[in-house]
């Protein structure tokens, strides 16, 4: 069975690698017995995963069971799992098997793993490591041979910092782990998803389909999906129930989509991966002490030319200091016109240059003239500029739509 087909079987729309990469090790692992644990954030799809594993393997044939760990009481959960004796606990009047029993011989699939209980976690842990298990209210060891396949959008490696998920637990579950990519990472998937969920709502709501122009097929891609696939499903029936003009544009797509979350300054801060921030962070602060140390050099100038000898350079920053001395290793960053400067007597300065003419220190126009060198460098290839620039590529791609650059 091919990917294509696992798609097809359960579908999955997509096209993007990082979603490849994940159908992939869940077909490889499936055949196998071994736990297996899925992570991602909210909305992504974990629960898809678990049933390709299942139907995939030697226990297709045997029970599939699904547990929203987070959706039991705590007070309930050892009972629903692992069963109870008639007059364990007041309102037991008689007695239940649990989820670990009932699926003996099958799958049992624990969402949101990281919501049980301490106490419910080592006795999860004693059924992963030997197959053992005693309901609520007896004394009485009973087996049970499950596939366990747990999932969770919490980091877990933080929870067991603050004591709130076990250690040894953790790692029996992450035997092997399968990361859902997040829809922000799978832009090229978007327009797809909108397309499938445009046609079903059509089709359930008996109503033309939408369509979106252009420039809402760019903000789609653009926009960063905090809830993922479920926002984007959300979002696509609300515009196929509310909007009387089935072909949607930017405009109108916008108002279903929170504000914060669109691209900028603040918004790209949180979007960015980590590397792309800090070198972004790090371009602003180069860009504004240059700014500042260039304003302290033209008073110095200024004041040597009317008549103020006594000028202390030791006042400037270092930074300024290596910019009088090393200017050429400054301007292909950012360039700015600086007299000629000629000693003749120790307090004589002859300025021969005409008075300097100031540049837009505009951040914005330095990552417009940034990203217009790089995509001519690397003639209009968005690859090869990102990689220059040390960005994504997505990020370039909105750069490029919000300056208007013709490539």
């Amino acid at each position: 069975m091919t990917i294509q087909d696992i798609k097809a079987r359960f579908g999955i729309i997509g096209f993007s690698p990082a979603l490849d990469h994940v159908i992939n090790t869940a077909m490889q692992v499936a055949p196998t017995d071994l736990t297996v644990l899925i992570t991602g954030e909210s909305g992504s799809g974990k629960e898809v995963f678990p049933q390709i594993i299942h139907q995939l393997s030697a226990r297709k044939h045997g029970p599939y069971i699904a547990v929203n760990c987070g959706a039991i009481p705590e007070g309930t959960i050892d009972s629903e799992l692992f069963g109870h004796e008639k007059g364990s606990f007041t309102g037991a009047h008689e007695a239940r098997k649990g989820y670990f029993e009932v699926s003996n011989g099958g799958t049992i699939f624990l969402d949101e793993v990281a919501e049980l209980p301490m106490l419910t976690q080592v006795r999860l842990l004693r059924v992963l490591e030997s197959g053992e298990f005693i309901k609520v209210g007896s004394s009485k060891v009973q087996r049970t041979d499950v596939r366990v396949v747990a999932a969770t959008n919490v980091n877990i490696p933080d929870a067991i910092v603050k004591g709130r998920f076990r250690e040894d637990l953790y790692y029996r579950l992450n035997t092997v782990p399968i990361h859902i990519p997040p829809l922000r990472d799978r832009a090229e998937d978007t327009h797809l998803l909108f397309r499938k969920f445009a046609g079903d709502f059509a089709e359930k709501y008996r109503m033309p389909t939408l369509t979106l122009q252009p420039d809402a097929q760019k903000l789609l891609m653009s926009y960063r999906w905090p809830g993922n696939v479920r926002q984007l499903k959300n979002v696509t029936e609300q515009l196929s129930i509310l909007e009387q003009n089935k072909d949607i544009s930017a405009e109108v797509l916008m108002h279903y989509l929170p504000q914060e979350t669109f691209s900028g300054v603040p918004a790209l801060m949180h979007a960015e991966r980590g590397h792309d921030l800090n070198e972004r962070e790090l371009l602003y602060k180069v860009l504004f002490d240059m700014k500042k140390d260039i304003s302290e050099l033209k008073k110095i100038v200024f004041n040597i030319v009317s008549g103020e000898e006594n000028i202390e350079m030791q006042n400037l920053s270092a930074e300024s200091q290596n910019f009088l001395k090393e200017s050429d290793t400054v301007t292909p960053v950012i360039q700015t016109s600086q007299p000629s400067i000629t000693l003749t007597k120790p307090t004589q300065i002859e300025v021969k240059s005409h008075e300097p003419v100031e540049e837009s220190l505009s951040i914005a126009d330095r990552e417009k003239e940034l990203i217009t060198k790089a995509l001519i460098k690397y003639r209009g290839k968005r690859k090869g500029a990102a990689r220059e620039l040390g960005i994504s590529e997505r990020t370039l791609y909105r750069k490029i739509q919000e300056y208007g650059i013709k490539k």
